[in-house]
């Protein structure tokens, strides 16, 4: 009985409420100490006001086609008064399309990697504590996965499914969740063997309660870092797939089928590729300098890189 009080008493310390805080509170301070991070941070909130802000801030409807959009010989117009950043082949704003194009991208990019990272967190955390036959199913099934060419995998499972922004959500996350495993088996293979978590089995603790209470907490700073740096890439890849016809159909604006309709005129209106260019390198940039500076600022002074 003694020995149990001693054992609860080490699961309460391990992760008493006053640790977290300072430890959150901390990271706050370091990350705010980063400029790089904080323009990341300023530019990744603008995109995501515009984005959601869409229908108020867009000049024009982003499907409507305009008779006064086009030249007389059918071609796309520069940047004017009315339209902004000009017109399309097809007599639309660039402009209305670019900033409905954001909330596309953006709306794919975070569901898809956060659906990748809730199944990789999931099926690693499985695999790293429970071990032996488990460990190996899961890892074996992440070995498969990432043998395929994601690219290839991705366009094969859009043509099966039929594109469609929920299919597209789910095609990236179940290319995308292999990563999250691997590093989440990794830290809890590292967590489950330290004393507190001994001690909560000794106080007769379940192992779903031992892994959701006592274990996950103490990864949950690689999962933050690696949700962060994964929107990048999940945005890209719906570019990529959209600019391929397996991804975002039109008239729906998305920046890669934005880039894939404006090639054909990439010399007499390179306005068509430059800027839904423009905005997919701005995205990405943006999001990876504010999760490299998470990622500095949660593994500071722990010698973790």
């Amino acid at each position: 009985m003694q020995g149990q009080i001693i054992a609860a008493e080490a699961v309460e310390e391990a992760g008493s409420p006053a640790e977290h805080y300072s430890f959150w509170a901390e990271t706050m301070r370091r990350l705010a100490r980063q400029k790089l991070a904080m323009l990341g941070l300023v530019l990744a909130l603008g995109l995501v006001g515009v984005a959601i802000a869409a229908p108020l801030i867009a000049p024009h409807d982003p499907i409507e086609q305009f008779d006064s959009g086009l030249s007389d010989d059918g071609s796309p117009l520069p940047s004017s008064s009315h339209f902004l950043l000009g017109t399309d082949s097809l007599g639309r704003d660039v402009e209305s399309r670019l900033i409905y194009g954001a909330r596309i991208s953006l709306l794919i990019g975070t569901l898809a990697n956060g659906l990748a990272i809730v199944i990789g967190t999931t099926l690693g955390a499985v695999a790293g504590y429970f071990g032996a036959t488990v460990e190996t199913i899961v890892m074996r099934l992440t070995d498969v996965m990432m043998s395929f060419p994601l690219i290839l995998l991705l366009i094969a499972l859009a043509v099966i499914l039929q594109p469609s922004v929920g299919v597209i959500i789910v095609v990236i996350a179940i290319g995308g969740w292999t990563g999250t495993a691997r590093l989440i088996r990794g830290e809890i293979l590292s967590v489950k063997e330290r004393d507190f978590v001994l001690a909560a089995r000794a106080t007769g603790s379940s192992d779903i309660a031992i892994l959701v209470r006592h274990i996950l907490p103490h990864v949950i700073p690689s999962i933050i870092v690696w949700a962060m740096l994964g929107i990048a890439p999940a945005i890209m890849t719906e570019s990529v797939l959209s600019f391929l016809g397996v991804g975002v159909q039109p008239p729906t604006p998305s920046w890669g089928n934005m880039i894939s309709e404006g090639q054909a005129y990439y010399r007499s209106a390179p306005w068509l590729v430059l800027y839904p260019g423009l905005a997919l390198v701005l995205t990405v940039v943006s999001f990876n300098l504010v999760g490299d500076g998470l990622r500095d600022a949660l593994y500071a002074g722990s010698g973790r890189r």
